[in-house]
């Protein structure tokens, strides 16, 4: 059956290199997408399959020396055997892992939300938002400020943000849910823990061809940017909000002084939504078990912990803790982020019978 399917593969690969030589295709601009993407995917799976292939034979031809009546050889043969079996679990596993579909996401868009708590919530946003962009630097990948509603103690009620880079969404798209917080704010003069939570959203960017945008759907307010306290960024009205009619879906932006740009950023992030929601549906489709042990992706969905008092992060979606508080807050996720990984993995090869 794993041989079967690896042989099907490695026959549709051939169909999608033929397709991506002729010349048509690329005058098809969301046929040549799908098709390089399919491409991406099914290749490295071929490249295992010939050397798994190979492998099987060798293994098949130690099993016929394995019979030689030469004790030498017999002796020679069992050893390579057992070192070709090693090698065959191996490939097989990692066969396995590339089998799995692949996220069709790069870059993302987040979205981080004060919720209960009022000022300490606004400043744990500021924390996350801190925290993530440190993560963002440690892999190499680029951000960009796209909205931000601050207060006056360094906290913000929303901020909202672009990361670019290879596997950001794969790292990120376990973030989504509710994140509460557990500690001593330092307006506390008792000295009492407090709990806060912050909402957070992580939308994969759109292009164009994933989300059409009709202009006639669309209502477009300028007003005037205003930062913490009430405090003008500028005096013209170059902040833009975007209400996209059908779904009632709203997108805005101030970060720039220019109307053009902001009005850019807000589209970027409406076409986020509008596939969110599109993602959303197909999600609903998983089963109920892999919603319930990595997460549906609910901003309502309490995800993670952070108990400062105790040093400890728990992640309530695959009951895991880690006492490292401070290195985690300054951008050290990788722990946490690829235990979820390693969770959301072992679901998707039992959701694809691989």
């Amino acid at each position: 059956m794993f041989l079967e399917k690896l042989k099907l593969l490695n026959s549709q690969l051939q169909k999608v290199e033929k397709k991506l030589s002729g010349s048509s295709v690329l005058s098809n601009k969301e046929e040549y997408r799908y098709l390089t993407k399919q491409h991406s995917y099914l290749r490295p799976i071929v490249e295992k399959y010939i050397q798994y292939s190979k492998l099987l034979n060798d293994i098949k031809n130690t099993e016929e020396l394995k019979k030689s009546e030469d004790a030498e050889i017999k002796e020679m043969a069992f050893l390579e055997h057992n070192e070709l079996i090693d090698k065959q679990n191996k490939i097989e596993s990692e066969i396995k892992i590339l089998l799995i579909p692949p996220d069709s996401n790069e870059n993302i868009i987040v979205e981080i939300r004060a919720g209960t708590g009022g000022d300490e919530a606004a400043l744990f946003a500021g924390d996350l938002y801190r925290m993530y962009t440190r993560f963002a630097e440690r892999n190499k990948w680029n951000y960009e400020l796209l909205d931000s509603n601050p207060t006056g103690l360094g906290g913000y009620k929303e901020i909202i943000f672009e990361i670019k880079g290879s596997n950001v969404w794969r790292y990120f798209k376990f973030e989504r849910g509710a994140h509460r917080v557990q500690r001593v704010p330092e307006t506390e003069a008792g000295g009492r823990i407090h709990t806060s939570a912050v909402t957070v959203a992580i939308l994969p960017e759109a292009e164009e061809v994933d989300i059409e945008i009709k202009t006639e759907d669309l209502r477009i307010d300028t007003y005037r940017s205003s930062g913490a306290g009430g405090q003008h960024v500028n005096k013209t009205d170059s902040a833009i909000r975007i209400t996209h009619l059908p779904t009632g879906l709203v997108a805005a932006c101030q970060d720039e002084r220019s109307q053009i740009k902001n009005r850019e950023k807000a589209l970027k992030v409406l076409r986020a939504k509008l596939y969110e929601q599109k993602i959303t549906r197909q999600e609903k489709q998983l089963s109920n078990e892999r919603r319930k042990q990595v997460g549906s992706g609910d901003r309502s969905e309490k995800i993670r912990t952070y108990n400062f008092p105790q040093n400890r992060i728990t992640d309530h979606r695959i009951i895991y803790s880690v006492y490292n508080i401070t290195e985690v807050m300054d951008g050290n996720l990788s722990e946490l982020i690829n235990k979820l990984i390693e969770a959301d993995i072992e679901l998707k090869l039992k959701e694809n019978n691989i």
